[in-house]
């Protein structure tokens, strides 16, 4: 539906708006009624300017696919041809066809810019007012037309403006993430450089040294060789354990992690932790879980609200993460929940995850505890 009310419409989402806007052409039905009882040319003429007002009805809606879409000469052209005929069509046929600047009313609400949109309605008002008058409707009919008028017109406003937030939300947990994951590539880059720089040019340093010391003083050149070898072997110990670090978090930093990645979300974060401390290798298989559940949530879910519990059931360790977000795309399997089951198969637990019947997502972790010590 965000793409919807945007205007990024095609295929099934250009069908709803076409039913939506259908439906609005019931309140016709007594215009059409009055026009059954015309006789002659009124009548036909009657036929005709409903059809032409229906057609300028699905054109104004239709002639701009986006709400940030420039005006043109078209759209331009079409908004005010529909607008004359709601506000012409009322004195040249009459008390029954004074509702039609509700139509013109619920169009510009979806047209104007945002901040125009009230005033269009208000406009709307001013145009249902003048063509009762002109018409000769008693003034409790008038203030009831321009009562309805500004209901649905002020809805359609509200309506559109939630869609917008809507649509920048998501486009702002999309933004949360990408942040996230670019501070995470610049920690590792700044770890790795604290790391190496200093080794590697260590390194550079006595190859150079050795090389020059080959042809006269091989006994030291040999030397300077086991010192890069030494350096070498220590920076490779350096990095394999920087990338344990990585791969093997434990599962309060994540829990920290996701508490501060969902609060910039705008998720409500509740955590639950029960029994007794984990062994390494459980609490390692939570930690991953939590990343991986809570990535997903950002990424895909649209949550507002995640609970995150951690306990004991006998001689399994158990973690449960569930949303209230929508699970269209996270029921597929993708690479990182099949990463996580053979993580916890590795330590000879299980994993359930999937969407919950009342909506939103479930991941489900079991680990032995024996297994895991």
């Amino acid at each position: 539906m965000n793409r919807l009310f945007r205007g990024d419409v095609e295929g099934p989402e250009l069908l709803q708006r076409a039913f939506w806007m259908s439906f609005g052409l019931l309140f016709l039905t007594p215009v059409g009624v009055a026009v059954a009882h015309y006789e002659g040319t009124r009548r036909w003429l009657g036929l005709a300017a409903m059809v032409v007002f229906a057609l300028a009805y699905y054109a104004a809606a239709f002639v701009r696919w986006r709400w940030d879409d420039p005006f043109t000469v078209p759209s331009v052209t079409v908004l005010g041809t529909f607008a004359l005929l709601a506000a012409g069509l009322p004195p040249l046929f009459g008390l029954d066809w004074l509702g039609l600047p509700i139509y013109l009313a619920f169009v510009l609400a979806m047209s104007l810019p945002l901040r125009w949109a009230p005033f269009g309605v208000l406009g709307s008002m001013a145009v249902i007012a003048g063509d009762g008058v002109l018409v000769g409707a008693p003034a409790p009919m008038i203030g009831g037309f321009a009562l309805v008028l500004l209901a649905f017109g002020m809805m359609m406003v509200a309506l559109r403006h939630s869609r917008t937030l809507v649509v920048q939300l998501r486009e702002a947990r999309g933004e949360v993430a990408r942040l996230a994951a670019a501070d995470e590539r610049l920690r590792i880059a700044r770890d790795l450089h604290d790391l190496l720089g200093h080794s590697m040019s260590l390194i550079v340093l006595k190859s150079e040294l050795a090389r020059r010391l080959a042809d006269r003083d091989l006994v030291r050149a040999v030397t300077e060789i086991g010192d890069i070898e030494s350096v070498a072997r220590s920076s490779l110990a350096d990095v394999r354990e920087a990338i344990s670090g990585y791969r093997r978090r434990d599962l309060g930093e994540e829990l920290d992690g996701a508490r501060a990645v969902l609060s910039a979300a705008g998720v409500d974060t509740t955590v639950r932790m029960a029994g007794a401390p984990l062994p390494e290798a459980a609490d390692g298989v939570f930690g991953w879980a939590v990343r991986e559940s809570v990535t997903n949530l950002v990424r895909h879910a649209r949550a507002s609200r995640c609970v995150i519990e951690v306990g004991r059931d006998g001689d399994e360790a158990v973690l449960e993460v569930r949303d209230n977000g929508r699970a269209k795309g996270k029921h597929v399997p993708g690479n990182g929940l099949n990463g996580l089951s053979e993580r916890v198969a590795a330590e000879g637990g299980t994993m359930e995850s999937g969407p919950l019947p009342g909506g939103g997502f479930r991941v489900a972790v079991r680990v032995p505890v024996g297994s895991a010590s």
